[in-house]
């Protein structure tokens, strides 16, 4: 059986992942609850994909985000499995990384449909080019939506162009503190 890939990451209400100049000031720090739920979804991850500007992002700070000064526990954890759960990065540009990762440089969609051939558990994968280009391949099973109420008006969407519709079914819907809505949905196939 293949593998399930779910893509989801915090969004604007007009859709941005990142306001211009990859600003992502406007998702200011999650609630307790909100950060649990992305932990829950990276402990049952066994596999992260990551294009280059999320990995750079992420590779900044989750190293040591146990140790920081007032980390909460489920941070210290996040962190921990951050550093232990595989990832693939996938960049031409990129030329060396560390925690538990592969680099990738050659065709991102023939790897990507490689690992989830392979079976197992779940994948996460993040970044909107690399997530797009998954997309356009049809390979993304589950696309998870964290809206918070903001209009950022321009910047990296969450979708990019795609060459064909793709028909959702709406598994969960579930609100958050400070009006922030998680919408789950699987590709319909």
């Amino acid at each position: 059986m293949k593998r399930k890939l779910i893509f989801g990451m915090n969004a604007t209400l007009d859709g941005y992942i990142a306001a211009t100049g990859v600003d992502i000031g406007w998702s200011g720090p999650p609630s307790g609850e909100l950060f649990g739920r992305w932990l829950d979804q990276e402990l049952a991850s066994e596999l992260t994909l990551y294009g280059r500007r999320l990995w750079e992002t992420m590779s900044a700070f989750w190293p040591t985000g146990d140790q920081q000064p007032g980390a909460t526990p489920a941070e210290m954890e996040f962190a921990r499995n951050w550093r232990d759960t595989p990832k693939v990065v996938f960049s031409s540009t990129v030329d060396k990384v560390d925690w538990n990762t592969r680099l990738v440089t050659g065709d991102a969609v023939t790897e990507i449909a490689r690992l989830k051939a392979r079976g197992g558990g779940p994948m996460t994968i993040g970044g909107a080019t690399l997530a797009g280009a998954a997309a356009r391949a049809g390979l993304i099973d589950e696309y998870v939506l964290v809206t918070h109420p903001v209009l950022v008006g321009g910047g990296t969407p969450f979708f990019t162009a795609l060459d064909s519709w793709v028909n959702l079914n709406l598994v969960e819907t579930r609100t958050y503190p400070g009006g922030v809505v998680l919408t789950r949905y699987e590709t319909r196939r």
